[in-house]
């Protein structure tokens, strides 16, 4: 047995071990200065094709699903559909869609969407889009998770 070779494997395992851990729990923004961790998640996936795109907005109903108005976006894998950062704490609402073609594009026919979309507080959607103050939620100072459905309408 070749030992120097087994002990630089070993090696090698443990420290990046740390790494890929730390890697997995990497968030947008930067954490301390009385940021608070953010993290979102999407439910009832269809598929793990394609990405997710999560979409926040601050606390201004005016920016709420409006061109240029986001104040943070992520894209991750639909196959994870999970993404955070860190944000002051304080009121923010949430966007998501199901990218399934990578286009970057929430894609829609004339009259429904035909990609998976969401809002946190699963903000109601029965005709049109849903009122800021629907998808309205705090982040505290000690973090919140947001857990948000993904709705298909084929």
């Amino acid at each position: 047995m070749n030992y120097p070779l087994s002990l630089a494997v070993v090696a090698a395992t443990t420290l990046l071990a740390p790494c890929a851990a730390q890697a997995a729990d990497m968030c947008e923004g930067t954490p301390g200065n009385g940021n608070a961790k953010l993290v979102l998640e999407a439910t009832a996936m269809h598929n793990a094709v394609g990405q997710v795109a999560f979409t926040v907005y601050p606390d201004d109903k005016s920016r709420f699903l409006s061109k240029g108005g986001k104040l943070v976006r992520a894209r991750v894998s639909a196959a994870a559909p999970r993404a955070c950062f860190w944000l002051k704490p304080g009121y923010y609402a949430i966007a998501q869609y199901h990218d399934e073609n990578s286009d970057h594009n929430f894609n829609r026919t004339l009259f429904a969407p035909k990609e998976g979309f969401g809002f946190s507080n699963d903000a109601p959607t029965s005709i049109g889009l849903p009122s800021f103050d629907s998808a309205r939620f705090a982040l505290s100072a000690g973090g919140t998770v947001v857990r948000m459905k993904m709705r298909y309408r084929r």
